[in-house]
C-alpha cells in the first residue's frame, strides 16, 4: 500500500502565484524519500497539502491526497476525518516547534495529546508509562540527559532531535519533515538525518524529506523527487542527482542546491534496500 498517494494537485496563492502545478507522486510504505528544489520550487506547500494543513485548488481536475490509504483532501476540500489521520503523521519544521518555557520531556509528551483523553492533554497529566516511552524515545535520539532542562537551553540540533522523539511518542506511521536541517550547522545536519535514517531503517517509518542541498538527498536517501516551480521535475534514484543534471535541470539555480566544494561522485547512497522503483 502507498503511504502517500497524489495526483494532480494544484495550488494558487492570492496574486496568481502558482505554487504547485497537476503534481501526482506515491511513496511507498517504508520508503525514505528526498524533497529537493530552490526557494519557491514548491517543496514546503506540498508536504503542508499532504499533512492536510492546507486546501488545495477547487479546480475541477479532482486533485486529491491520501495517506495509509485514507483521504486527507479532495478537490480543494479537506477530509472531514482528517484529524485521525494526523494522528498518524508526524510533522517536523525547519524551527522546531517547541515550547521554549517547557521541559523537553514536556515537549515529547506532546506527541501523545492526539491520543489521549483531552482533559488529560489540557492538564499536562500524563502517566508514568507515557513519561518512560518519552524517555525511551529521548535515549533513541541521542538527547535523553536533556529531558528535565527548559526546550530553550537546547541547541537548535538537539532541539530538532527532540521534535523527532515527539514523533516517535505519537506513534507515527509517515514522518514529513519540512527542511529540519536548513537552520543547523554540518555536525547537527549530519546527526538530524543519521536520526530519520535509523528510524526509517529500523522502524520502517516512511519518512518524506525536503532538502535545501542535495548532498544530503544522495548520501541517506535512495530515492529523490525533484520540483521546480510548482512541477516534478525528476523521480527516481538519487544516485543519478549529479552535478551536471542538476545544472541541467535547475540552471543557475542548481547553485542553491549544491555545496559550493562539492563535487560529481564525491558522495554516494547508502545501499538502499530494493524498492519498486529500482
Amino acid at each position: 500500500m502507498a503511504a502517500i498517494e497524489i495526483s494532480r494537485l494544484s495550488k494558487t496563492f492570492r496574486g496568481g502565484t502558482r505554487a504547485l502545478d497537476g503534481v501526482s507522486l506515491s511513496v511507498d510504505e517504508g520508503e525514505m524519500v528526498a524533497l529537493i528544489g530552490a526557494s519557491g520550487s514548491g517543496k514546503s506547500t506540498l508536504i503542508r497539502h499532504i499533512a492536510g494543513l492546507l486546501p488545495a485548488d477547487r479546480d475541477g481536475e479532482g486533485g486529491r491526497v491520501a495517506v495509509l490509504g485514507r483521504s486527507v483532501q479532495q478537490d480543494g476540500r479537506i477530509a472531514h476525518n482528517v484529524v485521525a489521520t494526523r494522528a498518524d503523521v508526524g510533522v517536523i519544521f525547519q524551527q522546531f516547534n517547541l515550547v521554549p518555557r517547557l521541559s523537553v520531556l514536556m515537549n515529547v509528551l506532546a506527541g501523545l495529546l492526539g491520543r489521549v483523553p483531552r482533559w488529560r492533554g489540557s492538564l499536562c497529566y500524563f502517566r508514568r508509562e507515557e513519561k518512560l516511552l518519552a524517555m525511551q524515545a529521548l535515549d533513541r535520539v541521542g538527547i535523553a540527559k536533556t529531558a528535565r532542562q527548559r526546550a530553550a537551553t537546547l541547541s537548535g540540533g538537539q532541539q530538532q532531535r527532540a521534535a523527532i522523539a515527539r514523533t516517535l511518542v505519537q506513534g507515527a506511521k509517515v514522518i514529513l519533515a519540512d527542511e529540519p536541517i536548513a537552520s543547523l550547522d554540518p555536525a547537527s545536519a549530519k546527526r538530524v538525518m543519521e536520526t530519520l535514517a535509523e528510524i526509517n531503517r529500523t522502524d520502517g517509518i516512511t519518512v518524506l524529506v525536503s532538502l535545501h542541498q542535495v548532498e544530503y538527498a544522495r548520501r541517506y536517501c535512495p530515492r529523490t523527487i525533484a520540483m521546480r516551480d510548482g512541477r516534478i521535475v525528476f523521480d527516481g534514484p538519487s544516485r543519478e542527482l549529479t552535478l551536471a543534471f542538476l545544472r541541467e535541470i535547475y540552471g543557475e539555480a542548481s547553485e542553491e542546491l549544491v555545496l559550493p566544494d562539492a563535487s560529481d561522485g564525491e558522495i554516494l547512497p547508502p545501499e538502499p534496500k530494493q524498492l519498486a522503483y529500482a
